[in-house]
């Protein structure tokens, strides 16, 4: 194929490099590659410094893996952990003065949005659309009129969605990263039927558009503690918590995401991040639209593109190659990048 990018993201522990080849509106991946960091699993957490260490020994052996020349370099530049972003930032600044090619300055949320036209073709997208992206570190519905053109209607006030779940998960000692691992437990069966566990569902009944997942993960804990040992640490407890805080979660995400595409007539709902790649979301939101008589197009990315991933950074770099520079010392981490 034509015209190649090559992706580069570093933004939180994950390390990716994506060769994407263009030809007219198809794209295709020649190489992606995804370097997981399980230094972190033990600590239940991500330590930036720790993972800018992982990035920078990571890059360029994924780099010797990359077996075809491209014409143009994205990097992520924020939002995510700065030292982390650094690594990936010096790592192609270097890559793109050896090769002199020009760089494409990414921001991370917006690329989440961008990866869902790896397969839908973006003249066949109805604009305006509502994109949720739900993540570990972000939880936000976007009102998207055109590729550039957004506008905020509503974020999380403390802990996005993700985070939540990961320190419930860290709290009942089901592993990191923390969503998986809910999503995994929900699925399993209790023997305990007279088992109860009910959780709040924040900001539900609230007109805007914003959440917060503090008060949830905090009322996790209320449960976790006033329960005896035995209960608490019993396989029972841990899945049906996981179910609890998994559905209080989707519902609210699903509540006001329905309720934000009606209020700005949304022809289109865009799904990013990843807590996007959680079946029963999918599920439950497909169902529910359907339900409602809702024939907005609905786009979720493959599950393997939903979490932090090089390609979509190469796809957003060459939706915005005009913004391909050589000024390399503009090109700078911003750990607070907005959309």
């Amino acid at each position: 194929m034509g015209f190649k990018i090559l992706g580069v993201d570093t933004s939180c522990d994950d390390t990716s490099l994506a060769l994407l080849a263009i030809e007219g509106e198809k794209f295709k991946a020649l190489d992606h590659f995804v370097s997981f960091q399980k230094v972190h699993q033990k600590y239940g957490g991500v330590y930036p410094f720790l993972a800018k260490r992982e990035h920078k020994k990571n890059l360029p052996l994924l780099l010797k893996r990359i077996k075809e020349k491209f014409e143009l370099l994205a990097v992520t530049v924020g939002p995510g952990l700065e030292p982390c972003l650094w690594a990936g930032i010096e790592f192609t600044k270097n890559l793109a003065r050896k090769s002199d090619l020009p760089i494409v300055p990414v921001n991370h949320l917006e690329a989440h949005i961008l990866v869902n036209f790896f397969e839908f073709p973006l003249s066949k997208v109805k604009f305006p659309a509502v994109s949720l992206v739900v993540s570990g570190g972000h939880t936000q519905l976007i009102l998207m009129e055109k590729i550039g053109k957004y506008k905020l209607i509503g974020e999380t006030r403390d802990d996005a969605a993700g985070e939540c779940l990961d320190k419930v998960a860290r709290l009942l000692g089901l592993g990191y990263p923390g969503g998986p691992a809910i999503e995994k437990f929900s699925k399993l069966k209790i023997k305990n039927q007279k088992l109860k566990i009910v959780l709040p569902r924040p900001m539900i009944d609230q007109k805007n558009y914003d959440f917060s997942f503090s008060g949830l993960k905090t009322a996790v804990l209320y449960d976790f503690l006033k329960r005896p040992e035995r209960v608490r640490e019993s396989r029972d407890y841990k899945i049906l918590m996981a179910k609890e805080v998994q559905q209080a979660v989707i519902d609210v995400l699903v509540f006001k995401t329905l309720r934000a595409i009606v209020e700005f007539g949304a022809k289109s709902v865009i799904f990013g991040g990843g807590v996007a790649a959680n079946d029963e979301l999918r599920r439950q939101f497909l169902k529910i639209s359907k339900a409602k008589k809702l024939n907005q197009q609905i786009l979720f990315p493959k599950k393997e593109l939903c979490t932090d991933n090089g390609l979509m950074v190469a796809l957003s770099g060459y939706f915005h190659q005009e913004e391909a520079t050589k000024e390399f010392d503009k090109i700078i981490a911003r750990a607070n990048l907005k959309i």
